[in-house]
């Protein structure tokens, strides 16, 4: 990764990571969503689960719900009952958590194998490593990258953003049979 343009890296306004880190930024977070993924929802599952501090798991899940990662709702059957249940904004750190244990499997000390496999649902196969693509969709390798101002993209996609795919929607979005958006769970 090259180029005449850097980041820059003393302005934290101007990047996305040290808001992402700020709010992610520690193991009990992330643990705690890796558990919302695999469906866990009251404070009792992720204590048990997690064997994390009552305080700590209080703090943690206080924040992320500050933060819209999780909402907390009451149960429907028990209103004395709270859920935490993933938000759009929850479901789209996804990548970065499978990222982060690819890279963890690849990398830790010990080889880990996972079991269960997370697996594509058409097929049943254990899915790919998370990528960096194109806007049009072609893998890219470091050698690929590059940083250029944004006034020097071409002036109809100067709004396009990193990480979206132009004119794409979510990618937590499905259709009913009626073609009407619904959010995928």
């Amino acid at each position: 990764m090259g180029g005449e343009v850097r980041e820059p890296l003393r302005e934290l306004q101007e990047c996305g990571l040290p808001e992402a880190l700020e709010v992610m930024g520690e193991r009990w977070s992330f643990m705690i969503l890796r558990a919302s993924f695999n469906g866990l929802h009251h404070f009792e599952e992720f204590l048990n689960e997690l064997g994390i501090a009552r305080n700590i798991l209080s703090n943690r899940l206080s924040r992320l719900v500050e933060h819209g990662i999780l909402d907390r709702e009451p149960h429907p059957d028990d209103r004395r009952r709270i859920e935490y249940r993933l938000t759009e904004k929850g479901f789209d750190l996804l990548p970065a958590m499978l990222a982060l244990r690819q890279w963890g499997q690849k990398y830790g000390e010990d080889f880990v194998t996972t079991d269960p496999v997370l697996v594509d649902e058409r097929d049943r196969l254990p899915v790919g490593p998370v990528a960096i693509l194109s806007h049009d969709g072609r893998l890219l390798g470091p050698a690929d990258l590059n940083m250029v101002a944004r006034k020097d993209l071409p002036a109809d996609k100067r709004d396009w953003q990193e990480g979206q795919l132009p004119n794409a929607r979510t990618a937590w979005v499905d259709e009913d049979e009626g073609g009407a958006a619904v959010a995928a769970e």
